[in-house]
């Protein structure tokens, strides 16, 4: 079953790489200097600001964190 990654309620087909702005980019470093975790509340507030998913943000933190983690 070939269906596309923006399809809605994409169960199991994984998603194509989202290339962030720089300008998301830099707002996504920022709340990660001021916090390397986000609550859902915050998480959901920043979603809506950026005009991207909850997941797309929490998989960025973790990311973020991973490559901290790397780095130390």
């Amino acid at each position: 079953e070939g269906s596309g990654a923006e399809e809605a309620g994409g169960r199991g087909g994984r998603r194509l790489r989202t290339a962030f702005s720089a300008e998301q980019i830099s707002t996504l470093e920022s709340s990660f200097q001021r916090q390397q975790y986000l609550g859902a509340a915050e998480r959901r507030k920043l979603a809506g600001r950026m005009r991207l998913s909850e997941v797309q943000i929490k998989t960025w933190f973790q990311n973020r964190r991973m490559k901290l983690k790397r780095q130390l």
